[in-house]
């Protein structure tokens, strides 16, 4: 019984606005800092390397580098301090936990993007194609009224 009452408060606490994200994307959390009585926003931005999924108490650990020295930093999810979660990219990781980032450097820190762009690429080059042979007909039409 008291099990139940936990689950409905923790679940009426739980955020709905936060979009999926996964190990290995980049993301920006703005992050709610209260000094005194002034409260501001601060940005941190960096790649997922671990997900705590627990409910109320799910967190993601976020690694960036500053100043060549690595930060990282957890964020409880469903936080009210956490004002707002931006997906800047999503990498293709196929670890759970991308604990080996730490030891990496320079371009080897990178990963791969999950959307590699195939179908991305097909639409630039369709469409460059396509205004090519508008300029074409438009170059057409423009020596046939000329003659």
């Amino acid at each position: 019984m008291s099990q139940s009452i936990i689950e409905q408060i923790e679940k009426s606490q739980l955020r709905t606005d936060l979009p999926k994200v996964n190990v290995g994307d980049t993301i920006d959390v703005h992050y709610r800092i209260i000094e005194g009585n002034k409260e501001r926003i601060q940005v941190f931005n960096g790649v997922i390397i671990k997900i705590e999924n627990a409910g109320l108490n799910s967190k993601i650990t976020v690694r960036r580098i500053v100043a060549n020295e690595g930060v990282e930093r957890i964020f409880p999810l469903h936080s009210p301090k956490v004002a707002k979660i931006e997906i800047k990219r999503h990498g293709d990781a196929r670890r759970s936990k991308l604990y080996y980032l730490r030891d990496r450097v320079g371009k080897s820190r990178r990963l791969r993007d999950r959307r590699r762009g195939l179908q991305h690429a097909t639409v630039v080059i369709g469409s460059q194609k396509a205004a090519k042979a508008e300029a074409e007909a438009q170059a057409a039409a423009a020596a046939e009224a000329s003659e």
